[in-house]
């Protein structure tokens, strides 16, 4: 079918996976955001011994579900995608696009594909920064960009971020459960912190009501979530100082 539909009309055509993981075809500018955000991965995920990739699943605490990843690179955008509030929907490997680009039929699958509260829809591709020098990968890179941007989607090509930022997201993930920390808890320390500077001083705040080692994670989870915000571009400490969100710390 997309043989037929790019060589009548060279209209760009995307063949993808419902949630069911049933394939189907169609016009990229007919096919609904949704169907391509809650679907599964175009491709099946293949794991052997000597692969030189690491692949794996993700729980996302933006969808509720797993999402896959074939690289520690796209595990570190996948963080940074759920880490972020804006973030509502969040699918790997989302479709094959096929085209023209000029008289050459391209096909590619994008790593990511991501939408936000406003309905920005943005397709990116993941790829170390070295890759970024082979021009079959710009020529891929450029003609992605110029078929996503007629849907009036966003194009990102993502190499990596701070490895300081990049720790400090991976290390509140392991916080992004709700079920995991003391949900009694979270008022309180949320209060608590409109009256206190740092990590330490909530804790201290809560001493009444629990242990340190009860507390510490609650305000982990309300950092992860946004509730509270502190500056990610310096290691995480009992001295990081905190705002409780949208008081113009740095994410």
């Amino acid at each position: 079918m997309s043989r037929e539909i790019v060589a009548r009309g060279r209209a760009p055509v995307v063949k993808y996976r419902d949630a069911a993981g049933r394939f189907h075809e169609g016009v990229l500018e007919r096919v609904a955001d949704e169907d391509l955000l809650g679907g599964v991965p175009v491709r099946e995920f293949r794991w052997f011994k000597g692969r030189r990739f690491y692949s794996g699943w993700y729980w996302s605490a933006t969808t509720g579900s797993l999402v896959a990843y074939e690289s520690r690179l796209e595990l570190a955008r996948i963080l940074l995608a759920d880490f972020d509030s804006e973030v509502t929907a969040i699918a790997a490997q989302p479709f094959l696009l096929t085209g023209f680009d000029g008289d050459r039929q391209r096909n590619h699958v994008p790593d990511l594909l991501l939408c936000t509260v406003s309905g920005l829809v943005t397709v990116v591709d993941v790829k170390p920064r070295h890759r970024l020098d082979d021009p079959e990968v710009r020529a891929v890179f450029r003609w992605t960009e110029r078929t996503v941007a007629a849907r009036g989607w966003g194009f990102e090509v993502w190499s990596g971020a701070d490895a300081v930022v990049l720790e400090n997201v991976r290390f509140l993930a392991g916080y992004r459960r709700s079920h995991t920390v003391d949900n009694v808890l979270l008022p309180l320390a949320l209060d608590a912190a409109h009256r206190s500077d740092t990590i330490s001083e909530v804790e201290h705040a809560l001493r009444s009501a629990a242990s340190a080692v009860t507390a510490r994670p609650v305000i982990l989870h309300l950092l992860w979530t946004g509730v509270l915000v502190t500056d990610l571009s310096t290691p995480l400490t009992g001295c990081s100082r905190i705002w409780v969100g949208g008081e113009g710390a740095v994410r």
